[in-house]
Parts: C-alpha cells; structure tokens; sequence
C-alpha cells in the first residue's frame, strides 16, 4: 500500500510551495501546504529548512489556523509572511486599520496574466495560451477587527525569537510584499477603492458600501475578471513602509502610497525593490480602447513616487523583474505578442535602471523559453529556468561573455531559485513527474550535475509504480516524445489498460510533479497513463510551437494520435483497453477526440473549451485569442475549423463532463452547452458539477469526489466494472 492507493490518503500528504534563503544563508524559509484540522481546506505555514544536506529535519514556525505565505526576509534575517491570522497582541505602533486585515495568499508572482508560463507549474493549469498562474486561494479567517475579515495583513517574526506580530494591515489587505536586500524599504501591493485618499478614507467607503448594501462594480476599462475571482471594485496599488530594524516594527511614517489611482495597472504583477530601498521595479499593465494589454516595466522612487517607464516596446509584454545585488541592472522577461501568422517567443531580457543604455537580449542561440529567474550575488550572471525536453533545467548566462551553461542533467524541473550570498551554492525546489516538490542544494561551478537534496516535509514518497519515456515519429517528421507511468506489475504477461492524459496550456508540458493532475492515483488502481508533450509543448523549441499555432484541433491532434499508437504498441499495454482525459486545453483535446476517433473506451473532459466563438467572447482574457485566432465576426476560418462543438454528431464514446462554477478562464457556459448538446442527441454522458470550485478543483473533499468520480467512470467503461456512484455524491 502506498499514500496513492486511496485518494483520502493522498491529500494529506504535505506540499511544499515557495522557498526563500535567509540573508546569512544559514536556514531556508519554506512555504508548506497540508490540510487542515476539519480537513476541508488547506492551509499554508512556514517551515525552517536546513541548507546543508544530511542535516537535521524541518522543523515548523508558525501553526496559525488560519495560514501563513509568502516569506520575505528583511536585512536582519527577521521574517514577514502574509496572514490572516487575528492579531493577539500587536506592537503600539504597527500600523491598523478598522475593516479588513488582508488576502492569505498571495497571488503567483513573476507572471503576467496571459504569459505563455506556468505560474505554480501545473502542466494542466493553461486553459489555453494565456498564462497557468493559480489564482489567490487565500486562508479564510476572521481577524479581531472585523468579523467579516478574509484578507492577509502583513506579520513579522523578529530574528531574534519570539512571537510573531502583525506590522501592517490596511483596509483592504496586502497581497504581495517585497524587502530590499540591504535597507529596512519594503514594497507592498494593497487593495484600495478608486478615489480613496489614504487607508482610512479606504475604510470608511468599504463600510459604506457594505452599509448600503452595494455589491455592483463599475468598469470603464481593461478586464473585469481574471480566473476565479472578479477585479474589482478596489485596485491594487504599491505602497512602501518602512520596518525597523531589530526591533521588528512598523515605522511612524506607516504606509505611503507611491501609485494613486493606477486603473487596473498593477493586477497580477510582480515587484522588486532595489537593494538601498530607493526604488521599486514593477510591471505595469496598459489598455488601450480596443481591450488590447500592453505589459511595460516601470521604475518608481520610493521616496517621492515619481514613476518612469523603463521598458516599453509595441507588440512586446515585459515582466517579473527582478533588480541585480549592485542595484544597476534589471532583468525581466520579454514576450513577444502572438499574431494570426506566428506565434510570439520569449526571452530574457537585462537593462540598465537608470535607463541609459538599450536593454541586452541575454538568450541569443537558446531556442527556449526562460521562466524563473535569479540574480547571482556578484551580479555578474543570471540563473534561470526553461523547459526542455520534458524537464526543466537551471541555466546561467554570464553577462560579460554571453555563455549559458546548464547547471542541472536530470530528470528535474527546478523553481524558487536562491543564490547563497557567497555565490557558492544554489538553492531551489526541484520537482519531478515521479517525485514531488522538495528543496535541493546546487554547486554554482559545476555544470551538469545532481542536486544534493534536503530535508523536507512530505517527502520521499513511495510511489505505485514506475517512470519510463517513449517517442515517435510524427507523419510531418517531427520527433513527439511523453512520459509513460506504468503501475508496477505492467508486462506482457499482465497487460495494463492505457490512459491518455493530454496536458493544458496548450503552452506547457509534462515535466513536473503535479498535486492536481496527478498520474500515479491512476496507476495505483492499474493504468499506465501515457503523458505527451504534442506540438504546442513548450521544451522543444519554437518552431514545434509553430507547427500547431492556430490549428489546435490540427497538428497536436495527429500528435497524441500518434504518441498513443506508439504505446499501445509496447507488450506491457492493452490495447483493446484504453482511455483519454484532459483539463483545460487538455479538456478541449477529450472534445476534439471525442468528435474525431472511437480509439477509446471512455473519455473524461474538465474544465473544457466546446464552443470556441462563445468561449474566446467570454473568458477573462478575450484578446489573448483574438490574436491567434482573429475576430470571428471577420475571420471565423479558424473558429469554424477548430471548434469540436460542431462535430457533436459524431460522438460516441461515453463521457464525463467536469466544470468548477467559478471557472473564468474557461467560463462554466462551455460545460453546459457540451452536456445539452450530447443529451439532444441521446449521447452516454455524466456531468461532475462544482457550484463552488474554479478551474482546477481545489478543496480536499472535492478532489477527493473529483478522483472517486472519474475512477468509478474509467473502471465502468474501460475495465468492465458496475457504475459506482462515488457515496458522497
């Protein structure tokens, strides 16, 4: 028996998420999902992790039921973390504030909403080009202050020891923090209502509001939703405050704002503060009359909030900035926008903050895209991440030289990248499709090597099964390679039924550990689950990205096709017993199947795109496809080419429907028209319907429903088992 075997089990297993290195480089802050006590939600807290391998175990720091995230460090080594835990005892001078004590969890940082990226690395997050970033799923609390409270304030654990206290919390929460490295200046993005001058006039309009009992949002401008939750009716804006040093607490001068009344600029983007506390870096949104987003990098002094555009192109998105230890340059990422004939790259970017020289593309001759990224300490280098080839790899580029190395040769995919301060060592979380996320040490001199792993929560696991890797070659050609999970008896004496399970995005891949797609549920009940990277994958360069734009129902079809027939092909699975599932643009490819093959057995299909005219007109990001696939009005070839609703007629292989009523990227419509549609026509069909889930499912009692579902649904039509309706639904 394994943690896999039953899904109650495996919720509880404890999940690392963010890493931050202490100033000294003497212990590591680890950010720690697990579930809590009544088991219905999960809920984060801060670890202190070890730096040296073999050292002693983990051991944890804050145990709030509401949560901790986000761990930023102050130049004194004391820690912040964002909460919404009550405020017992606070110090007389932190700043409070009547109302709300601000969001648990932070959003996913150093993306900007429709990046081709990964956000917390899911490789099904991405509905579709636009970015795979979880949205904010904060820890629901009250504070002392409001018994309505659901939103974090910022806390402080001193490094000297001792209890932590609350050192800000404005009226409508704080959702990200950012310390400089060598001064007391922290950055804060708070939520604030158009017009509010300071935190109380913020307070008291929020209490109107809710006195009046007014709910309705008035947009003049840019998006009105982004994942799961509405924008609006406050904004986000940057204020800085200044922490003192050793003792912890928040300065006199509280918080200043340096972005008054910035529209919806600063959704979703992430900031830097430069060493000396002078400025902030940030990205900063701009919409122009047609709904079109153009993502530049701003420069903001902190100490009179004169804001100046450092980077700005037209056709091109910069973001997640980050400012090198000597305080000079910026790096940030650069995309390139789509077009209805080509698909934008990416790349990474570094540029002088002063401003006086032209920014220095850093990846000529890297035909991958950069994700994370991290300065070294003497400013002379730049790590990062890119997928490649089912992993995902730490490079350095070395800005004198222009030489990108390739620290890591296994099978990882590495995130939360921390330079030791001395440049020796670097440290990240590493993940892999067969180990979960845990922290790992890296020798910055040595290219090619194995991480040397650290304790962790929640790992090793024993896993119910093993990893091993296929491809083939596609009729164009080109090489299309997956991972293939194989429960542990799979061989040609017992033959394994085969799950094709196609990722999301359709920019992402196969290369990580995923808590919410995850491959070896299946392969404890007996499947081998085949896991291909088609064209649109990212990893293999951009011209496999170009083979499949605009024809997504095209060339990533007649991959997976292939890739699927390729292991059915292997003595150790069964091809008269097979299965397709998908989320997201995954969700769209079950659709596209569904309407275009009898391959499989069953079909499962979450949070999927049916009808794309009536989809791209509703999803949070409607320009993102426009771009690729034109204005359907004026050019619906692409629409009408690609869309699987019309080709209902030909389904008939049995289906279950899946959709979270909170889903805005892929708005819950496309489920409800999918499952009218298959009941006109009589087609065999369930529908799993979340009322209070959003586009993954992320409460542990629905994902335990979600994977009792879809197992009971395989096991009817693939293995030949009664329907068992799951005893809770």
């Amino acid at each position: 028996m394994t943690s896999f075997d039953d899904v109650r089990d495996y919720v509880a297993i404890p999940r690392l998420t963010e890493l931050r290195l202490s100033p000294d480089g003497r212990w590591l802050a680890a950010a720690v999902q697990a579930r809590s006590r009544d088991g219905k939600k999960f809920i984060s807290s801060i670890w202190r992790i070890d730096p040296s391998p073999g050292a002693a175990g983990p051991a944890r720091l804050t145990r709030s039921a509401e949560g901790e995230t986000s761990p930023e460090f102050l130049p004194d080594g004391s820690l912040l973390f964002l909460s919404a835990r009550p405020d017992q005892a606070g110090p007389p001078q932190a700043t409070r504030a009547a109302g709300r004590a601000g969001p648990g969890s932070p959003a996913q940082a150093g993306r900007r909403p429709g990046a081709p990226g990964e956000g917390d690395r899911e490789p099904q997050d991405d509905p579709g080009l636009p970015s795979a970033e979880v949205p904010s799923r904060g820890s629901r609390g009250q504070s002392d202050d409001d018994a309505d409270a659901d939103l974090a304030a910022l806390w402080l654990l001193p490094a000297r020891g001792g209890e932590p206290h609350r050192v800000a919390a404005p009226a409508g929460g704080i959702s990200r923090a950012a310390a400089s490295a060598a001064s007391a200046s922290v950055a804060l993005t708070v939520s604030v209502l158009p017009g509010a001058a300071g935190d109380q006039q913020d307070a008291a309009r929020r209490a109107a509001r809710e006195q009046a009992g007014v709910t309705a949002i008035l947009h003049e401008s840019g998006p009105v939703r982004y994942w799961d939750h509405d924008l609006g009716p406050d904004q986000p804006r940057l204020f800085a405050a200044q922490i003192s040093p050793g003792t912890g607490e928040a300065a006199p001068a509280e918080l200043r704002e340096l972005t008054p009344d910035p529209g919806r600029a600063l959704d979703e983007q992430s900031f830097d503060v430069a060493p000396d506390g002078s400025v902030a870096v940030t990205g900063w949104s701009r919409w122009d009359e047609r709904g079109e987003r153009t993502d530049e990098i701003a420069v903001i002094e902190l100490a009179t909030a004169q804001r100046r555009v450092l980077l700005s192109e037209p056709g091109y998105d910069f973001s997640a900035p980050h400012i090198s230890p000597d305080g000079c340059l910026v790096a940030c990422i650069r995309d390139g926008h789509d077009r209805y004939d080509r698909p934008g790259d990416v790349t990474l970017v570094v540029a002088a903050l002063d401003g006086a020289s032209e920014p220095r593309e850093l990846l000529d001759g890297l035909d991958r895209r950069p994700a994370t990224v991290a300065w070294a300490p003497d400013s002379a280098a730049v790590y990062f991440t890119a997928d490649d080839r089912g992993r995902r790899p730490v490079f350095r580029a070395d800005l004198a030289t222009g030489q990108i190395a390739r620290l890591t040769a296994d099978d990882g995919a590495y995130d939360s990248l921390c330079p030791a301060p001395d440049g020796r060592y670097l440290y990240a979380i590493r993940a892999a499709v067969n180990e979960p996320p845990a922290p790992v040490r890296l020798d910055t001199a040595t290219a090619g090597q194995p991480p040397e792993r650290l304790a962790s929560p929640g790992v090793p696991l024993e896993l119910p099964g093993r990893l091993t890797e296929i491809e083939t070659c596609a009729a164009d050609g080109a090489t299309v390679r997956a991972w293939l999970v194989l429960p542990e008896n799979a061989s040609a004496q017992a033959k394994a039924p085969l799950l094709l399970w196609a990722h999301g995005g359709p920019l992402s891949s196969w290369n990580t550990w995923s808590w919410r797609w995850n491959p070896w549920l299946m392969a404890a009940q007996g499947y081998a689950v085949l896991l291909p990277d088609p064209a649109l994958s990212t990893g293999y360069g951009h011209g496999f990205i170009a083979r499949g734009h605009g024809q997504w129902g095209g060339q990533p079809y007649r991959d997976l096709m292939a890739i699927t027939e390729a292991a059915v092909a292997r003595p150790d699975i069964d091809e008269a017993r097979t299965a397709m599932m998908g989320g997201s643009y995954g969700g769209y490819m079950a659709n596209w199947i569904a309407g275009h093959t009898d391959r499989f057995h069953a079909i499962v299909s979450h949070a999927s795109l049916w009808a794309l005219d009536q989809m791209f007109g509703t999803t949070d990001l409607p320009t993102a496809w426009r771009r690729i696939f034109g204005d359907p009005a004026a050019r619906p070839d692409r629409y009408l080419a690609d869309s699987p609703h019309l080709h209902v007629g030909e389904i008939g292989t049995p289906m279950l429907i899946i959709h979270g009523d909170r889903d805005y990227r892929v708005p819950v419509g496309e489920a409800l028209r999918l499952w009218w549609d298959l009941q006109a026509r009589a087609k065999d069909a369930k529908f799993l319907y979340f009322p209070d889930e959003n586009h993954w499912v992320l409460t542990p009692g629905n994902v335990i429903a979600w994977y009792q579902t879809v197992l009971a649904f395989l096991a009817q039509h693939v293995l030949g088992e009664p329907w068992r309706r799951p005893d809770l639904l």
